[in-house]
């Protein structure tokens, strides 16, 4: 579809461009798709939009600390 028909999207794109793109170089391919991809990781779970409130679309969930459980007989 056009621009117009996909308008978040456009929205995604133009912040990820403003936000990251014009200010960083990327000297590799793997140093692009890792710094994209913090952006990405803080955009959905951290930085907040206007839309929502000021809140992120997907805050972090609550992570349970792993534990390695043990039964005795």
């Amino acid at each position: 579809g056009s621009p117009w028909e996909n308008g978040y999207n456009e929205s995604f794109n133009g912040k990820l461009r403003d936000e990251l793109l014009n200010g960083e170089i990327f000297y590799t391919l793997k140093e692009a798709k890792i710094m994209i991809e913090r952006w990405r990781a803080h955009y959905n779970t951290k930085r907040p939009h206007t839309s929502l409130g000021y809140r992120p679309p997907a805050p972090e969930t609550i992570q349970i600390p792993n534990t390695i459980m043990t039964y005795e007989n």
